[in-house]
């Protein structure tokens, strides 16, 4: 099974917060985890508000980023993505960012992984195979 990763899901990889046990649980299943590349700016400015505000220590947040891509099997060009989720984008009224992921998980067949219930429910409304972590 293929399942596309959100950046709020690869985020409880490296930070301890709700939701953490069930993403990394994702990380032991029999599966292939992929994300759009735009996952790894957003991953960034995750650790990078967390060491902003000391949740985290810079070497600490350095090393966690590290560790978080190694999970992907693949990270898709947001270039091979753009079309479709900027289609998804205007019929959702929803922001392009979300939309790439919702554009691979559409285009693999593959379930989507999210903490963002906003997310959650635009990726619902475009009928994409979605779970809650």
């Amino acid at each position: 099974m293929t399942i596309v990763v959100d950046a709020s899901v690869a985020v409880k990889w490296i930070l301890p917060e709700s939701g953490s046990s069930a993403a990394a649980a994702l990380r032991e299943q029999d599966s292939d985890l992929i994300a759009p590349s735009l996952v790894v700016a957003e991953i960034g400015n995750a650790i990078w508000k967390a060491v902003r505000h000391r949740a985290l220590d810079q070497s600490d947040g350095l090393h966690g980023f590290e560790a978080a891509l190694i999970w992907f099997q693949s990270l898709i060009p947001i270039e091979e993505l753009h079309v479709r989720a900027l289609a998804l984008a205007i019929e959702l009224r929803h922001p392009i960012y979300d939309c790439f992921y919702f554009a691979l998980a559409e285009r693999e067949n593959a379930l989507l992984a999210t903490a963002d219930e906003a997310m959650l429910a635009a990726a619902r409304k475009a009928k994409i195979k979605v779970r809650r972590i």
